[in-house]
């Protein structure tokens, strides 16, 4: 998939949003991608997963033994890419502020790992989750990701990083807002809302 017919997925399913957006990271944007609404209809999650998973090496798809994404966002695009692959898909969470294995699902030691998220922008989250999954005794060997939202801070994940599209909106911080961002309230989108 080209970069157009990526984001033409995105705009078919309402998931571009434009407005005033306070993200996660707690900078501003004008605008917003919504992958929840993307991947809400399972024809197009499955075409954006293959997508994704025909951009990683070869080696690096042979080599996965499990597939893990951090809950929520990374849920579903995380069980999609589990198919596109044919391998297995467990998710970790946070329900007490730190990521952990829960619901049954273990990593065996030595298990090589492909984590996969929805949208990455600091890569906080990210590095958490593989923190959650090496003190399991999985290997993580690589990342994957429906967007990078980077805006090409060349984040360190301390493994490869493969997007499938890098959406560089511009972000904003709180005290150095364009007047017409400025001038309206921010809505707090996606799983960190209150």
């Amino acid at each position: 998939m080209t970069d157009d017919e990526i984001l033409a997925e995105f705009r078919a399913a309402d998931a571009l949003l434009q407005g005033h957006f306070l993200l996660s990271s707690g900078r501003h944007s004008e605008y917003y991608l919504q992958c929840a609404r993307v991947l809400m209809n399972s024809e197009r999650a499955g075409r954006l997963a293959s997508a994704l998973a025909a951009k990683l090496p070869r080696e690096l798809r042979q080599a996965t033994d499990l597939v893990v994404s951090p809950a929520m966002g990374g849920v579903i695009i995380g069980h999609e890419m589990g198919r596109a692959l044919g391998k297995p898909a467990i998710f970790v969470e946070r329900p007490t502020g730190t990521f952990e294995l829960r619901r049954g699902f273990a990593i065996a030691p030595g298990t090589k790992v492909l984590m996969v998220e929805d949208v990455v922008t600091t890569g906080l989250s990210s590095r958490e989750a593989m923190e959650a999954v090496r003190a399991a005794g999985g290997e993580v060997l690589a990342e994957a990701a429906l967007v990078d939202r980077s805006a090409g801070s060349n984040i360190d994940l301390g493994v490869p990083f493969y997007p499938l599209v890098a959406i560089n909106f511009p972000t904003y911080a709180a005290d150095d807002l364009p007047p017409e961002l400025a001038e309206t309230p921010a809505i707090k989108p996606g799983s960190r809302a209150n």
